[in-house]
């Protein structure tokens, strides 16, 4: 019998208490994975704990605001406590998008979308790299979106951000590819995230739309599309894979 693609592995999933974090810490346990999740509600945490249990797989939560060092060092310490070290880490946290036009944009509104989506990936990246070296290897991916390569109106702050993530993912994977981590960045669109939920909420007629102009026809599952994107991105198969970005979107950002 085949073990699972990452038995024995150790991952940690930031802004993992719901949506696409959910599901990739789903995936990563299923596919073998001691996985610690986090997010800045622990008990979204502990709920997603209960579900990887239930399916027999192994979880820990985590409380840990990205836009805090020492969230990030106390969330990095309690990893390596509780299952011995880190292998993989998600960075899937990100602050929800606010549509602003761009002559009315803040530094405040500018900054929010920096802190959590770019600075959090940096922080967690250099907290957990020196626990990958001494593994001899690692697997980081970090989640931005597909705004980040268009020029959606009212979401310059967002977008910037998204395209920051993909830029820094470049770069730390040619600085620490000699080292055996690679570094890849996927821009996904799921079911089950806030800010999709939202946009259901307010405009389902356009929504409806958006579906029908991807040329998958489906929003992806947070689990068995997006999920196992990232199952795939650190595993074996893709060993020879870094500092690129995986559209996980159904071909959407093809389109205008």
């Amino acid at each position: 019998m085949v073990p699972p693609a990452l038995d024995g592995k150790v991952a940690i999933v930031t802004g993992s208490g719901s949506g696409v974090g959910r599901g990739v810490c789903i995936a990563l346990a299923r596919a073998g994975a001691q996985v610690a999740v986090s997010s800045r509600t622990v008990s979204k945490c502990k709920a997603v704990v209960d579900e990887i249990e239930a399916a027999g797989g192994v979880a820990t939560a985590v409380e840990c605001d990205v836009t805090i060092p020492a969230h990030i060092e106390g969330c990095v310490a309690h990893t390596v406590d509780a299952f011995g070290g880190i292998d993989i880490l998600v960075n899937a946290a990100d602050d929800p998008r606010v549509d602003v036009p761009f002559l009315e944009l803040t530094e405040e509104v500018m900054m929010a979308s920096w802190q959590t989506g770019v600075m959090g990936t940096v922080r967690f990246i250099q907290a957990c790299v020196p626990h990958m070296l001494a593994r001899g290897e690692g697997a980081i991916v970090n989640v931005a979106s597909g705004a980040g390569l268009l020029a959606p109106v009212g979401m310059a702050a967002y977008s910037a951000a998204q395209e920051a993530i993909r830029s820094l993912t470049r770069t730390a994977a040619v600085e620490l590819g000699p080292q055996g981590i690679r570094v890849n960045v996927i821009c996904p669109v799921a079911s089950g995230s806030e800010s999709l939920d939202r946009w259901i909420a307010r405009d389902p007629e356009r929504i409806a739309a958006y579906v029908a102009n991807t040329p998958l026809r489906r929003v992806g599952d947070p689990v068995d599309d997006i999920g196992e994107g990232v199952v795939f991105l650190c595993g074996p198969q893709s060993r020879y894979v870094t500092g690129t970005t995986l559209m996980l979107d159904g071909g959407r950002s093809y389109l205008r």
